[in-house]
């Protein structure tokens, strides 16, 4: 059975995309969470993942890292992981690498961070465009494909990449275009994302860095009660 390493469910954005696909694609395996700093044996994410960052999966002797080369590892020993059609495959695989390579002012403005509600004062203009990108991406995959997923009726690895940014929408209060936002409730709404968003509410770890980097006014935190209070 596969083993993926993973880090903190708050905060660690690039662990939920294989998670969630893998969850919803009733692909076995088991899941170690090494929270960012290590786990009480001393065990570390560097000594787990050859680059030293999560997700890593773990395959017998094997291992492989970065959550689109996770995807395509799947995706070669799995069905239904892309979709089949391969007009569809490309745009597919085209937002979901556009996702992994680019949004930089939605991660740094709005870094992944489940348990709170934190409101944007306001969209700075890098934001704002980049905002109307993920409204033209996700309605041309809607609009062409049919729904409910980017990629037509079923969820597969694009979905996945773009789990994240539901949660980013749900704690800054992100604005979008009407289709878009159904999507998001879409994903919320999926059995993965609320296992994810539940274990993320109990965890009781905080890392000063990210809750720093929170751009929008706290209004309520949803967590736990932290290990240290």
């Amino acid at each position: 059975m596969y083993e993926l390493f993973i880090a903190n469910k708050n905060y660690s954005s690039w662990s939920l995309r294989p998670w969630v696909l893998m969850r919803e694609l009733s692909i076995p395996f088991t899941e170690t969470l090494i929270p960012f700093g290590n786990l009480p044996d001393g065990t570390t994410i560097a000594d787990v993942s050859p680059s030293g960052r999560v997700p890593c999966l773990k395959d017998g002797q094997l291992r492989v890292w970065d959550s689109l080369s996770i995807v395509e590892y799947l995706a070669e020993r799995h069905e239904h992981v892309w979709p089949s059609s391969a007009a569809t495959r490309a745009y597919a695989r085209s937002a979901a690498a556009e996702m992994h390579s680019g949004f930089f002012e939605l991660r740094q403005r709005c870094g992944m961070n489940c348990g709170i509600c934190a409101p944007l004062v306001d969209i700075a203009a890098p934001l704002a465009l980049e905002l109307e990108r993920l409204n033209a991406l996700w309605l041309k995959g809607l609009e062409k494909f049919g729904g409910p997923f980017l990629a037509g009726p079923q969820f597969t690895a694009v979905d996945a990449f773009y789990a994240p940014v539901a949660f980013r929408v749900q704690t800054y209060g992100l604005q979008l275009k009407p289709a878009a936002m159904q999507y998001v409730a879409r994903l919320l709404e999926l059995e993965a994302m609320r296992e994810w968003y539940a274990a993320a509410l109990k965890e009781p770890w905080r890392e000063e860095q990210y809750e720093a980097a929170v751009r929008g006014i706290l209004v309520e935190d949803r967590r736990s009660v932290p290990q240290s209070a």
